[in-house]
């Protein structure tokens, strides 16, 4: 009897113990389990690698932006300063550089040559005439003390002598006349420049102030920039301009003179900028609309690499590095530009790194492993010696 009970004793003991190592295998399989897996998930890699750069303090210039008209400094109209005269001869067109006294057309001849020999013929009688009546009043006056002539007498004399005289000059002042028409059958330059419009044709025939050219002189523009009267007194006679066409063309000028009087309507004045010679900017011409900024000094500002900025949705952005690793993108206001750098305008927190190469394949909280930025010559070297191990042959 004792020994049965013993029995059933010894095996409800382990009956027991078989249930308790069940249930400690039980609970602690979970556990090997989430750690063979952890052992077997490997640790989360960067999403790219970047090079990092902190924002420098740039000398920028500080300009300001304007529009306007080119136009010709001054234009010289050209015109016939004689009537009712064929033109015979058109030396020039438009866009030829003159100079000073060039002749640019020429008129037919004939009629003012004759003129001025008939002018010429008309002053021989009249000095014959004045040297007759020269003669018949010297010897009237020799006769005057003899009284042979009445006083009535020498005195007709006397104002014949006056009269072709008078007639003398009156005829010379016609050769002169002639002569001055027989000069202006050549057109001439007044000034050096360029012919900028031509009326004149081979065969018309043409009255007295009747245009034939027009001549920018000197060959000198001028940009007449509209300022706003608040920004009118930033800018001064002598202020450097950069001045862009609209076929993309640059040109450097410096402002001549400013306007006395604000336009009641737009509130703007006109500043007119000496652009170079016309001849050596084939891509600025008169008429033209161009935009320019003027140049009024340099000033210090934060400034990133182009590549750092990332224009998404509307915005400029950049990409900062966290201390984990990790970046964090931000939106930033961009300024003036010099080069390949960009002017930061808007806040940026004190030693900042931005994101430069590889910012544009960046999403905010990416994580990321930094190296220094390398010169793109060093690709092609390092590159050189793995080609030529992948062509070794391999050891057998």
């Amino acid at each position: 009897m004792k020994t049965m009970k013993r029995s059933t004793l010894v095996i409800a003991l382990l009956a027991l113990i078989v249930v308790v190592a069940a249930g400690l295998w039980l609970t602690r399989k979970p556990a090997d389990d989430k750690a063979a897996s952890a052992a077997k998930t490997p640790a989360q890699r960067p999403a790219l690698t970047v090079s990092v750069a902190r924002p420098e303090a740039t000398e920028l210039t500080v300009t300001l932006a304007a529009n306007g008209n080119v136009a010709a400094w001054q234009e010289a109209v050209i015109g016939s300063e004689s009537n009712g005269l064929k033109l015979a001869e058109v030396r020039v067109n438009v866009g030829d550089t003159v100079k000073k006294g060039q002749v640019l057309a020429v008129f037919s001849p004939e009629t003012v040559q004759a003129d001025i020999a008939q002018a010429r013929a008309s002053l021989a009688e009249a000095r014959a005439s004045a040297a007759d009546a020269a003669g018949n009043a010297a010897r009237a006056r020799t006769l005057q003390a003899t009284g042979a002539l009445s006083q009535q007498q020498i005195n007709q004399y006397q104002t014949t002598e006056q009269t072709a005289k008078a007639r003398a000059e009156a005829a010379e002042a016609v050769l002169a006349a002639q002569q001055v028409r027989g000069r202006n059958t050549q057109v001439l330059a007044p000034d050096d420049g360029v012919i900028s419009a031509r009326t004149a044709t081979v065969g018309s025939v043409v009255g007295a102030g009747t245009e034939l050219f027009r001549l920018i002189r000197q060959g000198r523009l001028e940009w007449r920039a509209e300022v706003t009267s608040a920004e009118l007194g930033r800018i001064a006679v002598g202020t450097p301009a950069f001045v862009v066409s609209a076929s993309g063309a640059q040109v450097k000028g410096k402002v001549r003179s400013i306007a006395p009087t604000v336009d009641p309507q737009t509130r703007a004045a006109l500043v007119y900028v000496d652009l170079p010679n016309v001849q050596q900017n084939t891509g600025v011409k008169a008429g033209m609309f161009a935009r320019g900024d003027f140049e009024l000094g340099r000033s210090s500002a934060p400034t990133v690499p182009q590549s750092a900025i990332v224009p998404r949705d509307g915005f400029n952005n950049v990409f900062t590095l966290l201390p984990d690793g990790r970046v964090a993108q931000l939106k930033v206001q961009t300024g003036r530009r010099l080069k390949d750098r960009v002017e930061i305008t808007s806040a940026l927190p004190e030693g900042v790194q931005i994101v430069v190469q590889g910012a544009g394949f960046l999403n905010d909280g990416d994580l990321v492993r930094v190296v220094d930025a390398m010169p793109t010559t060093a690709a092609p070297a390092a590159a050189t010696p793995a080609k030529a191990a992948a062509s070794a042959p391999s050891p057998k």
